[in-house]
């Protein structure tokens, strides 16, 4: 029997020579560009999907927080029927829009802060490193309660941030890697991928 190639992701990331600050001269509104580095949760949450393909293979998903769309295109690649990709910075959706194209799959992007409403009609949520800060936890878990309401089942990676919800996880896996805003010289650290339960 055949076992199929795990395809690869490539996402363009922001570095100092990018030219991606220059953004920020001509919009006072653009922020800071969190959705331009690559995340350990997310990195972990993309590796996940794509070593276990049966996870969203022919089934719909949502990338909630995707920044520049890794974890989406990991999704679409692992065969999803269809992928939402949501953010509420306009500019990390044009970033997931980009590599996409640049990744050869189709995304619908989603401008917005999903937290505060109904999911939509979906069969899984990704959640990659939205546990950073004690308020977006809490929105982002009252959401994903939610979601298994509505009977969906909800992924999450993270590399252990203080905010994340650990008595509602099941850990899935771990992967060896390196996080945002680890410094120039990262240590290496483990990202995880957990199964978000029911209280």
């Amino acid at each position: 029997m055949d076992v199929p190639t795990i395809p690869e992701v490539r996402v363009r990331k922001a570095a100092p020579r990018s030219g991606i600050w220059r953004l920020a001269d001509v919009d006072a509104a653009f922020g800071n560009p969190y959705w331009a580095y690559h995340w350990g949760g997310g990195l972990a949450l993309a590796r996940h999907v794509l070593d276990q393909l049966t996870l969203v293979a022919g089934r719909r998903v949502l990338d909630l927080g995707t920044g520049s769309g890794v974890v989406a295109i990991a999704a679409a690649k692992a065969g999803a029927a269809s992928v939402i990709a949501a953010d509420a910075d306009p500019y990390a959706i044009a970033a997931t829009g980009l590599n996409a194209e640049a990744n050869g799959v189709v995304i619908e992007t989603m401008l917005g802060d999903l937290t505060a409403g109904a999911p939509p009609e979906v069969d899984i949520v990704l959640v990659g490193d939205l546990f950073y800060e004690a308020g977006l936890a809490k929105r982002v878990t009252a959401f994903l309660d939610r979601c298994l309401a509505a009977g969906i089942t909800v992924l999450v990676g993270d590399p252990w941030r203080e905010f994340l919800p650990r008595h509602r996880l099941e850990l899935l896996a771990e992967y060896p890697g390196v996080d945002f805003g680890s410094g120039a010289r990262p240590e290496p650290a483990s990202n995880a991928v957990f199964a978000f339960r029911a209280a």
